[in-house]
Order: structure tokens, then sequence, then C-alpha cells
């Protein structure tokens, strides 16, 4: 019988009780590796370690403000302590905003969603960076959006969040070659969590891509195989 691909592996997953981290933590376990579950609220983690039944040895949650750099650095620590190592760091936190031209956009939109994907991103970046180097061995994969690059009309403060979170990885990847850490991206249009796509009749255009989908591409960015891929931006949706 063939091993789990990240058995033995430490990963985080930040915005572990969305729809897509839950999907994340649980694959992870599944593929043998322990799990960090960071979100803003312990209770939820709790709870979703005991909805997925996870084994009490393989999990740690943290409740963490990931916006606030010292917190985040604590949140990261912690679990690479209670592990005793750290391989891999999924940045599943979503959020968006938008709806009105520029003209009319308030500026906190734009703040908040530099909150919410560039410094989370750059927070657990720094904080995670020294264990995967010291491991070794390691994988940093955000979670965005081809509206990074092509933006449509009244989407700029999502389009700038995730543009920004975009340049931070692909800084990081060139920064950390050589060191055997990964850096890397996965874009999504939308996440249909509800499997729409799947019950619709007559069935949908791919327009929105399942968790499990997601999931099954972080886990390829988080094998041995895919160690020669870095810095890249890997679509994850069709062509609708």
């Amino acid at each position: 019988m063939t091993a789990p691909s990240l058995d033995g592996r430490v990963a985080i997953v930040a915005g572990a009780t969305g729809a897509l981290g839950r999907i994340v933590a649980r694959e992870f376990v599944a593929e043998g590796a322990s799990v960090g579950l960071l979100g803003s609220r312990l209770e939820g983690l709790t709870a979703l370690a005991a909805e997925l039944d996870l084994p009490g040895d393989r999990w740690h949650a943290e409740e963490a403000d990931l916006t606030d750099a010292a917190v985040a650095r604590a949140a990261v620590d912690a679990i690479a302590a209670r592990f005793g190592a750290l391989h891999v760091v999924v940045n599943a936190i979503g959020g968006y905003a938008g709806g009105t031209p520029v003209s009319e956009v308030d500026p906190a939109e734009i703040t908040g969603m530099l909150d919410q994907h560039l410094w989370t991103t750059f927070h657990l970046a720094r904080a995670s960076a020294p264990h995967l180097i010291h491991a070794g061995w390691g994988r940093i994969i955000g979670v965005s959006t081809p509206i990074a690059s092509t933006p449509a009309a009244k989407m700029a403060p999502y389009a700038v969040g995730k543009a920004a979170q975009e340049a931070l990885l692909m800084t990081l990847a060139k920064e950390l070659a050589g060191t055997g850490v990964t850096v890397n991206i996965v874009q999504v249009r939308k996440i249909d969590k509800d499997h729409e796509r799947e019950h619709a009749q007559p069935p949908k255009p791919a327009a929105g891509t399942t968790p499990e989908e997601i999931a099954a591409a972080i886990l390829y960015l988080c094998s041995d195989e895919a160690g020669i891929v870095s810095g890249a931006r890997v679509p994850v949706f069709g062509g609708a």
C-alpha cells in the first residue's frame, strides 16, 4: 500500500472554517499530515475538528487575527512547537468587496481587502518562512482569482487586494528559490461550495470550482512531485 503523500508533514490552514479551508484541512489529514487550524474564533475551529473527526493528536487550533503581525507569529510558532516542525502554509481566507465604480468606492473597502488578502498573507509568510527553510522542505500556497490580473468593472477593492497578494507571493517565490520551499497560487473564479454545477439541470458551464477540486490542486502543489513548480499561478476554473 502506498503511504499518504503528506505523511508526517505539518500544515497550517488559515481560514480553516470557510467553505474551502475545511475541505483542505480534511484532505491534509487524510493524506497523513497534522494540521494547524487558524481562524477568528476558537470555538468554530474546535467544532470543525469534531465535525471532521480529526485525530486528537493530529490537529491544533489557534484563534488569531492574522492582520496583526505579532498575533500571526505567535500562532504560527505555537503550531510549529506543538508538532515539532512546519512544512505547509495555505491561506484560504476568503472575502469580497465590490459593486461600485472607482469614483464611488469607499476607501475603507480597499483597506479591508488589503487587510484580508495582502496583510494576512504577508504576516503568515514572514512568520512561517523561517520554519519552512529550517525544515528544508516547504510549501506556501495562496488562493486567488484571475480578477487580480484581469479586473472587471466595479471590482476595484477585490482586484486590488488580490493583485497585491499575488505580487507578494510571486516575489517570495523568487526569494526562496533554492531553499526547498516553493510558493504558488491557485486561481479560482468562484467557489462552488454547494456543488450547484453538478446538480443543475441542465448542467451549468464550469464557472465555479468545488472545494474538493481546489483542494486536489493544492494537494498536488504540496507533493514531492511538484517540487519543481514555484512562482506559478495555477488556473483551477473552466472556460465559462
